[in-house]
This record gives structure tokens, sequence and C-alpha cells, in this order.
């Protein structure tokens, strides 16, 4: 199994990252930033009109610029029963 891997964006650097999925609910995306014993875990949470994803890793902002439609959608397509389309 490969692991889920979505790309945030540090806002002081607008630098662009790849970080591995730990979790992903609509409520709460819980993501690893790194790699071996200097992983950090960071949990994203909606923003209030629910356009974006927001956490803090040692003191810097990060964000997830997906809405909550976008990310209920990814997860509906990932979890989808494709037996059930089946024609009998």
């Amino acid at each position: 199994m490969s692991d889920e891997k979505i790309e945030i964006r540090v806002t002081e650097t607008d630098a662009v990252m790849k970080v591995v999925v730990f979790s992903k609910r609509v409520d709460k995306i819980a993501v690893v930033l790194g790699e071996g014993v200097h992983s950090v875990k960071c949990t994203l949470d909606p923003t209030p009109n629910g356009a974006a994803y927001v956490g803090s890793a040692m003191g810097r902002e990060i964000v997830y610029e997906r809405s909550c439609d976008q990310v209920q959608a990814d997860i509906e397509e990932a979890h989808h029963d494709y037996r059930a389309t089946r024609r009998r």
C-alpha cells in the first residue's frame, strides 16, 4: 500500500512541500512532515469558510489549499466500492 501525499504551502516562505497523510477526514487532516526521527506530526483544521485547511508545525503556519467539498470528494473516491457498480 502506498502512502497518500499532498502538497502544502508554508505561508512565511511560500515554499510548497509534499507531506504524507496520516489520516484524512472532512473535519481534520493529520499529516507527517519529514522522515525518520526528525518527522513532525501536524493537524490541519478547516478555515471558518471551508476554503482551505490550516495548521501549525514548529511555529510555522502551513496551508492545504483545497476546500472541504474537494476533500470530501477525494475521500469518497478513495473509498468507492467498485463491486457495487457491477452489472448483474
